[in-house]
């Protein structure tokens, strides 16, 4: 859900609606579960909430509750969602917790650069030392779009190696998706000297700045919810019309990542 607090300060730092204050009351009775959990298998993790429940913009039944583990191991992680996601079917889509470590948050990369940002600025501390609060405020400029997305040229490389492996066709859509407008947010970002990830935004955004690319962005728009039903042709002339030209969109404008960044 689109954030309406997201964007950048005066001083050019970025800012969201990503804060304890505003956490969705109607999912904090998966919040205090998932706490509950990660505590008894790890009571050094820290575990984070970010997404539309860290800003308050989730809706029950539909929204999924997003979860950061820093410091649990990834099937301890796997475990835990599978089970919060039974239990809390009747208000959350699905409950995942993605399993980072504290490396992940320390090393001069631009990968290490983009943890530090989304850590800073979208996650919420739950339990566990608090990671985030020694971090800076960051500048809402190319190197943070570069942190976010500058592995879209890497994944698109993936898609197509996943594609041509026979790869579901519609789950490899919606994940190309999100993860294509995501970069295309950060695009829009850098050329409006403005701050955003929301997805809708962007691609009516770029779809302005790019017009021959609208009707791909607008596909992409509908791929990245879960709806529509490509085929495999219709996946692969998405990935080189539009992905290809997004990819080579940030490469000059904001750069990518070098090979051995991504994981």
């Amino acid at each position: 859900m689109y954030d309406p607090l997201e964007g950048m300060t005066p001083l050019g730092t970025i800012t969201t609606g990503a804060r304890p204050d505003r956490l969705a009351a109607e999912f904090r009775p998966v919040l205090a579960a998932a706490i509950e959990l990660v505590r008894s298998a790890d009571p050094g993790t820290s575990l984070y909430v970010y997404g539309s429940v860290a800003t308050g913009m989730a809706q029950r039944p539909t929204s999924d509750v997003d979860l950061l583990s820093i410091g649990l191991a990834s099937d301890v992680a796997a475990e835990i969602s599978a089970d919060l996601s039974g239990r809390f079917a009747a208000i959350c889509r699905a409950v995942e917790i993605g399993p980072a470590q504290r490396t992940d948050f320390s090393s001069d990369t631009d990968e290490g650069y983009g943890g530090c940002v989304f850590l800073k600025h979208y996650c919420v501390h739950l339990t566990g030392p608090d990671l985030h609060s020694e971090l800076p405020d960051f500048p809402a400029d190319t190197r943070a779009a570069r942190g976010f997305n500058g592995d879209i040229a890497i994944h698109a490389a993936r898609w197509r190696s996943d594609l041509e492996s026979g790869a579901d066709p519609g789950t490899l859509a919606r994940r190309l998706a999100r993860k294509t407008l995501l970069a295309v947010a950060g695009l829009v970002s850098i050329h409006d000297e403005t701050w955003t990830t929301d997805r809708n935004r962007g691609a009516a955004r770029w779809a302005e700045i790019e017009p021959s690319l609208k009707a791909g962005l607008n596909t992409l728009v509908i791929w990245s919810a879960g709806d529509g039903e490509p085929d495999r042709n219709e996946v692969g002339a998405v990935l080189d019309a539009v992905v290809a030209r997004v990819a080579s969109s940030f490469e000059e404008s904001i750069g990518l990542w070098g090979p051995s960044e991504a994981r």
